[in-house]
């Protein structure tokens, strides 16, 4: 499928959000789900659909420039036509966290998966208990969807918690300081019986998975997005092997009863 670039919009200094037109039909997709990007010329890539997934006529994602691929993405402009083929992967367990409570656990751009589930939760949020986000980045200018998030926390039955690692003496940043894992003294979500989504850097889902542990959560309640891993998408490469499990095949999303008797696990 052939995708025009609609509009681009910066959210921090190396992450941009691309809305994009499918070009000769839909793509449906569910939250946790990626597609493989495709700048001609250039290569392609596994990327993270950032976007509502009960919105059809469009789809985003929120790409953080790290390669040539998405070094090449950050130079086109709108009205550019990309390749896109997917969606691919297993996403989040919405449907089977009916009548829970629900953690939501983000860092840094670990932001960009876990919006889908997000907003489908909000849109069905008679579906769900109590709904927290917890998301942290290095610095003020580090986070992603700010004006969301504030949005959301004004009042959509969401309780929205914000951090940063550091902040300069003049910055006006008036939520914690701390890593997003130090939020969890805050939560009110029942552990005994609440599923937590988990996407960021693999050391603080490390210390999140630990820390969820210890509150009560069960390993099975527990589930991560390993997209990160991800380079061909396609179990080639073999760079997203965990144990006998490809991120890009068997995953992205995975609880950590699935991961944690794996001898190469790195949460």
């Amino acid at each position: 499928m052939k995708a025009e670039i609609v509009s681009i919009k910066t959210e921090t200094r190396d992450i941009k959000t691309f809305r994009l037109k499918p070009l000769g039909g839909k793509l449906k997709f569910e939250a946790g789900q990626f597609v493989e990007v495709s700048v001609f010329g250039v290569g392609e890539a596994p990327i993270s659909i950032s976007s509502d997934p009960d919105v059809d006529d469009y789809f985003e994602l929120s790409v953080r420039r790290v390669g040539s691929v998405t070094g090449a993405l950050f130079k086109l402009s709108e009205g550019a036509i990309i390749g896109v083929r997917g969606p691919y992967g297993r996403g989040w367990p919405l449907k089977e966290s009916e009548g829970m409570d629900v953690l939501i656990v983000g860092g840094g751009c670990g932001a960009a998966p876990l919006r889908p589930a997000i907003l489908k939760l909000l849109r069905s949020r008679d579906r769900y208990g109590r709904i927290e986000l917890l998301y942290g980045a290095r610095t003020p200018s580090d986070v992603m969807y700010m004006e969301e998030f504030e949005a959301i926390a004004e009042g959509s039955g969401c309780r929205v918690l914000l951090t940063v690692d550091t902040i300069a003496p003049d910055n006006r940043w008036r939520y914690s300081v701390g890593v997003v894992t130090s939020l969890f003294d805050k939560i009110s979500v029942n552990p005994f019986r609440s599923v937590a989504l988990v996407c960021g850097p693999e050391i603080m889902m490390m210390y999140a998975v630990r820390d969820l542990l210890r509150l009560g959560f069960k390993p099975e309640n527990i589930y991560l997005s390993m997209e990160r891993r991800m380079r061909c998408g396609l179990g080639f490469c073999g760079h997203c092997q965990i144990g006998r499990k490809y991120v890009c095949l068997d995953g992205p999303v995975f609880s950590y009863s699935e991961i944690a008797p794996m001898p190469d696990k790195i949460v």
